[in-house]
């Protein structure tokens, strides 16, 4: 991060605190053509702070793995490279002709069972008995690790989420997606609110987007969003009164090789226009982690509220809606908590010890903290401070037990202003 960027940051969540100005990009999605012409402050400051969709061209990924060895001189997956080298795993498919309350419903498959299901699907003009399986949210790089498969570019490498969650080991947000001509993802956000990024592989894909807050003109009577925002139903006002406020869906074409940007909190609804393979990340750093803070309070607001008529007789009634709430979202408060000291230890160790030449070198969270500079690591130091004086002032985390949390919310927050102040010094 320059220092221009970092004056940009600076300023602009200073005027608006946690949310875009307002301006939305209109029908147009910009189209990032060459790398060696777009820096990350670039990303950082026109799409990232903003929070705007970009398409990167198919140039950022030409040398990527998979790209190479998945696909087909033709454009095609490439069944047999695949079995090849991931015949034996176990993959997580979902039935896209199924509705199972807001999703689909999903099942374990041997890896090569689903090929030949895929293969199959291909020759029967692309029909099954069995609906259009769709392979969903595969961790491949953590079974896979010594796979060259791809490499994360340095304009989403600020993860907070995949740099926590590979801290803990316990699970990571980037997935391999591999469907048939007509598999999709029912309309939805993704999780915490969190940014995304979505490269194809190989086939195309076409992406309704609503910007956030427009999602609120999509729900029904009862509240609810729809499953498919192609419905004709929607256009029943009896059953979604508001539907007519709302804008046209920004629509993507995605092609072989590009990559979508996809802003946090803007909901989404993809459908696979040919056989396609995608890699993608969830992701949220300083720019979006206040999105991520205030999606917390909502649903534990709305466990809350589920659950009002049992406060007085529960004893530990405040304890039991964080375990709802983590049971539905994946996080808590607390863990919220050690997610903002892992990242801001991170931050720490770069200000205090300086860049590291050996961890440079390397492909993970040190590597990209080194890469991104000091201004950053102020950045995000301060992106820290703000969110975690939020939490620590929150009535809902004050009333939970906090003794284990080590260091304290307060000396956290000392230290952290103390080693801003020293930086800027």
């Amino acid at each position: 991060m320059d220092r221009a960027t970092f004056a940009c940051s600076t300023a602009f969540f200073r005027d608006f605190g946690n949310s875009s100005p307002g301006a939305l990009p209109g029908d147009h999605v910009d189209f990032i053509d060459k790398a060696d012409s777009f820096t990350y402050s670039d990303f950082f400051r026109d799409y990232l702070i903003p929070n705007h969709p970009c398409i990167f061209s198919a140039k950022f990924t030409e040398d990527w793995g998979s790209r190479k060895n998945w696909v087909t001189w033709d454009g095609k997956p490439n069944f047999e490279h695949l079995l090849q080298n991931f015949g034996e795993a176990v993959v997580p498919v979902a039935n896209c002709d199924v509705k199972e309350y807001n999703s689909n419903p999903k099942e374990q498959l041997p890896f090569k069972e689903y090929v030949e299901y895929w293969r199959e699907y291909i020759r029967n003009g692309y029909r099954s008995p069995r609906g259009c399986l769709y392979l969903k949210d595969w961790h491949l790089s953590r079974a896979f690790p010594e796979h060259d498969v791809y490499t994360t570019p340095v304009y989403f490498s600020s993860d907070w989420l995949n740099e926590y969650w590979d801290a803990v080991a316990v699970d990571d947000f980037r997935f391999v997606y591999m469907g048939p001509k007509g598999s999709w993802t029912p309309f939805h956000a993704d999780v915490f609110r969190s940014y995304s990024w979505s490269a194809n592989v190989c086939g195309r894909k076409k992406w309704l987007l609503y910007p956030a807050g427009q999602e609120e003109f999509l729900k029904d009577r009862h509240g609810n969003l729809p499953f498919d925002v192609t419905a004709p139903d929607l256009r029943d006002k009896r059953i979604y009164p508001r539907y007519s406020q709302s804008q046209p869906p920004l629509e993507i074409l995605q092609e072989a090789g590009e990559i979508v940007f996809i802003p946090s909190g803007w909901h989404h609804q993809v459908h696979n226009l040919e056989d396609t393979i995608s890699i993608n990340h969830n992701w949220v750093n300083g720019c979006n982690v206040a999105v991520m803070w205030c999606f917390l309070q909502d649903e534990l607001a709305a466990v809350q509220r589920e659950i009002s008529q049992w406060k007085d007789p529960m004893d530990d009634w405040h304890l039991q809606c964080q375990l709802i709430m983590k049971s539905c979202t994946g996080i808590d408060y607390k863990e919220f908590y050690n997610f903002l000291k892992v990242i801001a230890e991170n931050r720490i160790s770069v200000l205090e010890k300086g860049l590291d030449e050996e961890s440079s070198s390397q492909n993970n969270s040190k590597a990209a903290i080194s890469t991104l500079g000091m201004l950053h690591a102020v950045f995000d130091l301060k992106r820290t401070v703000k969110v975690l004086s939020s939490l620590s002032a929150n009535e809902d985390f004050r009333r939970l037990d906090l003794t284990s949390l080590s260091p304290s919310p307060e000396a956290l927050l000392q230290h952290l202003e103390s080693a801003i102040d020293t930086a800027l010094l």
